[in-house]
């Protein structure tokens, strides 16, 4: 993770568009301090030159107010003038506060908005290896419940900092103007709050962070269990997955119990300081005024003043704890944010037309694993239909993942090149639109069917065009005699990863958008394993008339899906074992001919038949 200064700049710049409100809602927390520090010398006025007789000396804007109102003499014939004017000025402190909240309310939404757009892009174009890296839950937990924090901090707490510094200076200001003493003993105890806040901050930011930690994994678990629920039932796994949550669950409890019994005892002892703060400058008030260094009135006012100190002083816990755990959600959501994306780089071009070479290619997915492919040399030529054989784990997948850029080589580990260019030397976005690929196990959107095949389309474009191309990509697809059979038809919703469709529907879809969206070179890998050998044949057959000079590269089991093509290289332990023509593997005698041999080889009906005897006998 970098550094926390690179993580607060990461969450702030989203301030800008937001800044207006936040503004509005600082100069209403001045505001709401100026009106509540008028008040009390209105009242000690009123004790001490209104009903009492001594010399008024009091702060310039309240004797602007008296004079307004008619002088000393007036007021004192009209004592309901004083009751009035206490409160207009909580009426406009009442306004303003509501103003204060609205504005930070009104900021904080704008302030977020943008930050989750901001997240939800970011996240779009982060490297693939970074979201095999991340937990979905845990991703999902810092989009949602972090940007939560730091919203309620900003809309709720961030007005109340301002407010207690200007609390803190103006009661501060007011009571050493009537005596110095008294005010030295008030805010004798603020470092020492000050100072034990900080270190409960410290403290208790460790604890978040786990509890953070620990809501992002119960995440995880929660999604992973409902998105594999029809594993977890076929397999009757229910008990262990609610297990292992009630586990996971009671780590996220006991979090949250240790950082109560934090925030309770610093709670608790802000309390007691801050009681203790109060009781001492009532007792030191009543001593001064015995003894004449303080009048009555002066002595309400000092009250009113200490009350709004104390509020500051009792208020720091808790704004220290929730800005610990803003600062941890913060950290959590810079952490995404300062991950690199990827970008098209200025020296790389456009996808060129031309041959695909693997050039004694190793790759391994980290330095800590063993290379997934060793020295990998092949051609597929422009316009032939190239195939890929190999058992689970020789390489086959991650071939057309390094094709796709979704990882990209090392230095020394060979070449990939298109048309002659390296293709760490095209630009990702001009590659991944021209190479379209289709998945073993697609990915459909909770969308209808029609949308899922036309989502590659552009949303303003004719309907009624991408209508026609739908049906007639999923009539190539063979899938349109199913989708008519609906009730609604291509208006049919899928459900949460198509969960409604078979394994086969579910791989016709995703075909049906591959002819949608016409691509130069296409990619099947294993994309017709649920599917019948004679609709494996008409898809096959639809792609080679359909897209005739694109490039087609099938990954299969399949050999009878294979053995049209123009060329096959067979994989083994991440190596080339065997590359060439389906009529040249076939007379070798290794890999492709004994798999082909047990694929397509029909035992002797006879021999078969007195096997079958003799095991029963």
């Amino acid at each position: 993770m970098k550094k926390k200064q690179g993580n607060f700049k990461a969450v702030l710049r989203f301030l800008p568009k937001a800044l207006p409100w936040f503004v509005l809602t600082i100069i209403s927390s001045a505001m709401i301090t100026v009106l509540d520090s008028i008040t009390p010398q209105l009242v000690r006025m009123t004790v001490d030159s209104i009903i009492g007789d001594s010399k008024p000396d009091v702060p310039k804007i309240v004797m602007w107010v008296v004079e307004k109102l008619g002088g000393i003499s007036h007021i004192r014939e009209n004592m309901y003038l004083i009751a009035i004017t206490v409160v207009v000025f909580a009426l406009g402190s009442a306004l303003m506060r509501y103003t204060s909240r609205a504005s930070g309310a009104k900021g904080s939404e704008i302030y977020t908005e943008s930050m989750r757009n901001s997240l939800f892009s970011h996240i779009q174009r982060l490297p693939y290896k970074w979201h095999v890296a991340n937990q979905t839950g845990d991703i999902i937990q810092r989009c949602t419940s972090d940007v939560n924090t730091v919203k309620s901090f900003i809309s709720g707490q961030l007005p109340d900092v301002f407010r207690l510094v200007f609390l803190i200076c103006f009661s501060s200001y007011m009571m050493f103007t009537m005596n110095w003493k008294i005010a030295l003993l008030a805010i004798a105890f603020v470092p020492f709050v000050f100072m034990y806040s900080m270190l409960f901050n410290k403290k208790i930011h460790k604890e978040f962070t786990k509890a953070d930690e620990a809501e992002g994994e119960l995440s995880t678990i929660a999604q992973e269990n409902i998105t594999g629920v029809r594993v977890v039932r076929a397999f009757g796994r229910e008990a262990h997955e609610r297990d292992k949550f009630e586990k996971q669950n009671n780590i996220y409890t006991e979090n949250w119990v240790v950082l109560g019994k934090t925030m309770g005892w610093f709670w608790g002892t802000s309390d007691f300081v801050s009681g203790f703060q109060m009781l001492s400058v009532i007792v030191f008030g009543i001593f001064c005024a015995s003894a004449g260094d303080l009048t009555a009135g002066e002595f309400i006012a000092f009250i009113s003043y200490n009350s709004m100190l104390t509020w500051p002083v009792r208020q720091l816990g808790r704004l220290i704890s929730q800005l610990s755990r803003a600062s941890v959600s913060a950290e959590r959501i810079a952490y995404i944010l300062n991950e690199e994306e990827e970008k098209d780089m200025p020296h790389e071009v456009d996808m060129p037309d031309g041959d695909i070479v693997f050039d004694n290619v190793t790759f391994a997915y980290s330095s800590e694993l063993q290379p997934v492919l060793k020295n990998v040399s092949f051609t597929i030529k422009k316009g032939e239909m190239f195939a890929i054989l190999g058992g689970t784990g020789s390489g086959k997948s991650t071939l057309v993942l390094l094709l796709h850029r979704l990882y990209d080589l090392e230095d020394g580990c060979g070449t990939i090149t298109v048309g002659g260019v390296d293709i760490r030397n095209i630009k990702r976005s001009s590659l991944r639109s021209r190479i379209g690929m289709i998945l073993q196990e697609p990915f459909l959107f909770s969308k209808t069917v029609g949308e899922n095949i036309a989502i590659t389309e552009d949303s303003g474009a004719d309907t009624e065009k991408i209508s026609e191309k739908v049906k007639h990509a999923a009539s190539l697809a063979s899938i349109s005699d199913e989708i008519e059979s609906f009730a609604d038809k291509y208006d049919t919703v899928v459900g949460e990863r198509g969960v409604t469709l078979s394994g086969g529907q579910k791989q016709r879809v995703a075909i049906a958008r591959q002819f949608v969206r016409e691509n130069e070179y296409i990619i099947l890998d294993d994309s017709l394993s649920a599917v019948d050998t004679e609709t494996d044949s008409k898809i096959r057959a639809a792609i080679t008339r359909e897209s005739k000079n694109a490039t087609v590269i099938i990954i299969s089991h399949r050999v009878t899906t294979l053995s049209q093509a123009d060329s096959i290289l067979v994989l083994e332990n991440g190596r080339v074992a065997e590359y060439g023509a389906p009529s040249e593997l076939l007379q070798n005698g290794k890999t492709y001919s004994k798999i082909y041999e047990l694929q397509t080889c029909v035992p002797d009906s006879d021999n078969y038949l007195k096997g079958s005897e003799v095991d029963n006998d």
